[in-house]
């Protein structure tokens, strides 16, 4: 069993679920958990006893890997998707966990992530500024995770959404060693955080939360919100990641994509 259960998210995929999953399990069983963001906070990991171990942004220190008392869980979404969630989201996120949104920027000429992009009067254009900026840096994380580690649990949102009766992330968690009222402790924290569980209705989802979950965690969003001249400069940019990442095997869905009506 591992000492140490290291949890992986990405921006804007998936990772406010899971951080609430994760503090109540961690309240639930009595196990901390400690955000390990860089070598700075490696001296937080405990020498004894177990831990949840988080990174939101799909990175941990190279110390952590080497290690030999670790297991991972680690969540994927359609970047297609994380680009049309992340967009609308920075539109309005305020400065508490998104600090990177509000500070000046030279090559905007002063102005912020945010009002850059709120100064983008169309949509287009909007989406292939957020593609060439944090998307760009989430899908890079992405990338970057080490694919094939037998310690990793690999999940993907879209899955994760259709597991009603939490069998897919009830494996997740035992790969962590989780069993017994343990595991039971970890089912009713997904549940009880989930839009097709506990918060399944709106007044449930309050205060930050509504902001960060305001499409309802709608899957395949890009198939109908992702004009199709934007997605051809996507496919171009970005569409062998997508391969690679095994939401696609060619880039024939740009084909799919909306169209929209000609100017009058």
């Amino acid at each position: 069993m591992a000492r140490l259960m290291c949890i992986a998210t990405h921006h804007k995929g998936g990772t406010v679920w899971i951080k609430r999953v994760v503090r109540a399990l961690s309240h639930a069983i009595d196990v901390p958990w400690i955000g390990l963001w860089s070598d700075r906070q490696l001296a937080k990991v405990p020498e004894e006893g177990r831990a949840f171990l988080c990174n939101w942004n799909g990175r941990f220190p190279r110390a952590i890997w080497d290690r030999s008392d670790v297991a991972f869980l680690h969540l994927v979404r359609d970047p297609r998707d994380i680009l049309l969630s992340g967009c609308g989201y920075h539109l309005s996120a305020p400065v508490k966990g998104e600090k990177f949104l509000h500070q000046p920027r030279a090559d905007l000429g002063g102005a912020t992530y945010q009002e850059h992009l709120n100064a983008l009067a169309d949509p287009a254009e909007r989406l292939l500024f957020e593609m060439e900026n944090k998307h760009a840096e989430t899908l890079a994380e992405m990338r970057a995770w080490p694919w094939g580690d037998p310690r990793a649990t690999e999940l993907r949102y879209e899955a994760l959404m259709a597991d009603r009766d939490g069998t897919l992330f009830g494996r997740a968690l035992t790969a962590l060693g989780l069993k017994g009222a343990e595991l039971a402790a970890g089912l009713k924290a997904f549940w009880d955080n989930s839009l097709f569980g506990g918060l399944s209705r709106a007044e449930a989802r309050t205060g930050r939360l509504e902001s960060h979950i305001a499409s309802a965690g709608r899957l395949q969003r890009w198939r109908r919100e992702l004009p199709r001249a934007v997605g051809e400069i996507y496919a171009d940019r970005f569409g062998a990641d997508l391969i690679a990442l095994g939401y696609e095997k060619d880039t024939s869905w740009v084909e799919t994509l909306p169209v929209p009506p000609a100017a009058a």
